[in-house]
């Protein structure tokens, strides 16, 4: 004889979750969810989480955590990561959500500071606000202050960081009842783990050895290390700042800033064939065929552009640096800088509020960018291989690609 249930689970169900307390709810909102991005893992693994056989295509390798803001609270969510590949719940969470709060945040900053009212009535209606009390924009611009004080201060743990770039770009904003131009300073690195990281962000009102000295002195004292190379333009400030906080680092020339460098001392008429001759440099399979295609360039100008020459001649060690190092990292090294993506990026976000009202809207916005590529960076594949890495820390390059390290004025602590 089959016994007949005395519960209803439905009934039972409905009762309790329309009487729960949020804790409940939150409770069972995060084991469904946990249990969906367990299986979607699981299946992209090939096999259940543990388990032994044959058909596995891929392994867990530990979670990433974000927030998700719900009818009953901000809950924790652990997203699984993958040892290959990557995986997110798109279906439950928006990539872009922290760095378009920012946005809102300081267009309605401005807004409230009566900055260009006009425009900024329009770049209000465009994210579909209607309505923006005080307390609101309080309490969305302390969210994201912490929010971004916390990435911007965290220790670099992560290392050694073997490839760091640096650069920096100008942002308009209202000082002293004038509009200026100020410095935004950002550094990325490759981790020990091959992914590519956000290692800070930081205003200057110039870009000057001053403030590179500044920013790179935040960096090594919250734990970078292990830097055999660093990308970045020739600003002198810069390199001086570089040479002074990463000693025995070798620098690189970004190839893109020096292009533009070289053709200001050549011929607008020569221009196109010295830059087909330039790219090809890099294009080599060697590093013997580098050197060798850099002299022929080299015999190319002497003669008809001695000025020319001279450039090249000058900036040999740091153009061709890269090819202390193992060829397989030549194209992320000098096939562009690799914060120019990043620049843009963050142009089209600031472009949109065009002068900030002040320096901390400034680290608001683009310090949320920041943050937000640095989760996709985490999500996505390896920017270089274990094995490659790994022979590029042993990497023992000649002392004369070594940065040269002019005077700085020296700064308090």
């Amino acid at each position: 004889m089959t016994a007949v249930p005395s519960l209803d689970p439905a009934r039972f169900w409905h009762e309790h979750l329309t009487t729960a307390s949020p804790d409940l709810l939150r409770d069972l909102l995060a084991t469904f969810i946990d249990t969906l991005m367990g299986a979607e893992a699981d299946a992209l693994c090939g096999a259940e989480y543990g388990a032994r056989t044959s058909e596995r295509t891929n392994v867990r390798n530990g979670y990433r955590h974000r927030d998700f803001d719900t009818r009953v609270g901000t809950m924790d969510v652990a997203i699984p990561k993958l040892r290959a590949g990557t995986y997110f719940p798109d279906w439950l969470l928006e990539r872009r959500r922290r760095a378009e709060a920012a946005l809102t945040s300081v267009v309605a900053t401005c807004y409230l500071l009566g900055v260009s009212t006009r425009r900024m009535d329009k770049l209000v209606e465009s994210r579909g606000i209607t309505r923006l009390s005080k307390s609101q924009v309080s309490r969305m611009a302390q969210d994201l202050d912490e929010q971004v004080a916390a990435f911007r201060t965290r220790p670099l743990d992560a290392g050694p960081y073997t490839f760091l770039t640096a650069d920096a770009l100008a942002v308009k904003v209202r000082e002293g009842g004038r509009v200026v131009n100020i410095a935004v300073m950002v550094a990325t690195g490759v981790n020990a783990d091959g992914h590519r990281e956000i290692l800070g962000i930081d205003v200057s009102t110039a870009e000057d050895g001053a403030g590179w000295l500044t920013f790179f002195r935040d960096l090594t004292a919250r734990g970078l290390t292990g830097v055999k190379l660093v990308t970045s333009d020739a600003h002198s400030g810069l390199v001086a700042a570089i040479g002074a906080t990463l000693p025995g680092a070798s620098w690189q020339r970004c190839r893109t800033h020096y292009a533009a460098n070289l053709m200001s001392a050549t011929p607008k008429s020569s221009w196109p064939w010295v830059k087909t001759m330039l790219h090809s440099v890099y294009d080599q399979v060697d590093a013997d065929s580098v050197h060798a295609q850099f002299d022929r360039l080299l015999d190319a100008v002497a003669d008809k552009l001695p000025a020319v020459a001279d450039h090249l001649e000058t900036a040999r060690p740091d153009v061709l640096a890269f090819t202390g190092f193992p060829k397989e990292i030549w194209r992320q090294i000098w096939s562009n800088n690799p914060n120019e993506r990043l620049n843009r990026e963050i142009r089209r976000r600031t472009d949109v509020v065009g002068i900030f009202p002040d320096r901390t809207s400034i680290i608001r916005l683009v310090g949320a960018v920041l943050a937000e590529q640095h989760d996709e960076w985490a999500e996505g594949r390896r920017y270089l291989a274990l094995d490659v890495l790994g022979r590029s820390r042993l990497t023992a390059l000649p002392d004369t690609q070594e940065v040269t390290t002019p005077q700085l004025p020296a700064l308090s602590a």
